[in-house]
C-alpha cells in the first residue's frame, strides 16, 4: 500500500456526547493524533466504519485551536474478520495498546506502523498461530525501542553463548545471561532463543513454531510490559 500524510489506523475509539466518538489515530507521519468524529454513531453516518477500532484509511482532518475533527475518510481496511476469532481479536487489541503506549504526537514512526500493519494482516488473514505472531511483534517492537537484548552473548561477562549453554533472560535489564551471571534471570530455552532470532530476521509470514524453535510468549510479555508499562488488554 502507498502511505500518505493522511494515512492512519484507529487505535482507540471512545463514545463522546450523543452521536460522536473520540478517536486515537496512529499516523506513520504524524504519530499520535486525537480527533473527534462527529455524528459517526448515527446509523447512516459516512464515518461509521472509519470510527471503529482497527479501521485503516486516509483521514482528512480539520484543526482549530489545536483540536482535530475528522471531516472525511477513505477507508482502506477494517480487519473485520478478526471478530470471528476471539483469541486473535484480543491479541490484535493487545498490539494496538502497546503502540498507543509509545507513539507521540508529531513524531514520525513508519517502522512501527508498518510492523503493526503486517502483523494485523497475518492475524486477520494468515494461518500462523497468534502466539507466534504476538511474540514476534514484541521482539521487533523492543528492537525498535532499543530494548531488545543481544541474543548471542552474556550481557554481563561477554561470554559467547552456544547451543549447549544454559540461558537466562534478565527482564529488568533486558539482557541475556550465562549460568554464572544468571542471578534473577528467567530461564530461556535454546529453542526459544532460536525463535526470537528467527523473528528478528524474517517477515511475519514466517513466524511459525517448529520443533527446534517456539515462542517465549510469557517472557516477552513480561519484558515488554516492564519497559512500556501494563496495558489495558489481557492476552488470551
Amino acid at each position: 500500500m502507498v502511505l500518505t500524510d493522511r494515512t492512519a489506523l484507529v487505535l482507540r475509539s471512545r463514545p463522546y456526547r450523543e452521536n460522536d466518538r473520540m478517536l486515537t489515530l496512529f499516523s506513520p507521519v504524524h504519530g499520535r493524533v486525537d480527533a473527534c468524529a462527529r455524528g459517526c454513531r448515527k446509523p447512516r453516518s459516512p464515518l461509521l466504519a472509519a470510527s471503529s477500532v482497527f479501521a485503516l484509511g486516509d483521514y482528512t482532518l480539520y484543526e482549530k485551536n489545536g483540536r482535530f475533527t475528522v471531516t472525511a475518510v477513505s477507508v482502506i481496511e477494517t480487519f473485520y474478520a478478526l471478530s470471528s476469532d476471539l483469541d486473535r481479536l484480543t491479541s490484535a487489541s493487545y498490539l494496538l495498546d502497546l503502540c498507543e503506549r509509545v507513539i507521540q504526537p508529531g513524531q514520525e514512526n513508519r517502522p512501527l506502523f508498518m510492523l503493526l500493519l503486517h502483523v494485523l494482516s497475518r492475524l486477520t488473514y494468515g494461518e500462523e498461530p497468534w502466539e507466534a505472531l504476538v511474540t514476534g511483534f514484541m521482539a521487533r517492537f523492543l528492537q525498535q525501542q532499543g530494548q531488545m537484548p543481544e541474543l548471542d552473548k552474556c550481557q554481563r561477562c561477554g561470554k559467547v553463548l552456544g547451543e549447549t549453554d544454559s540461558l537466562f533472560l534478565d527482564i529488568r535489564d533486558g539482557g541475556l545471561r550465562c549460568m554464572a551471571c544468571r542471578e534473577q534471570g528467567v530461564p530461556l530455552a535454546q529453542a526459544q532463543r532460536a525463535f526470537l532470532c528467527h523473528c528478528l530476521r524474517t517477515p511475519p509470514s514466517a513466524w511459525k513454531a517448529e520443533p527446534d524453535r517456539y515462542p517465549p510468549l510469557k517472557i516477552m510479555k513480561s519484558m515488554t510490559e516492564y519497559h512500556v508499562g501494563a496495558v489495558r488488554t489481557l492476552l488470551p
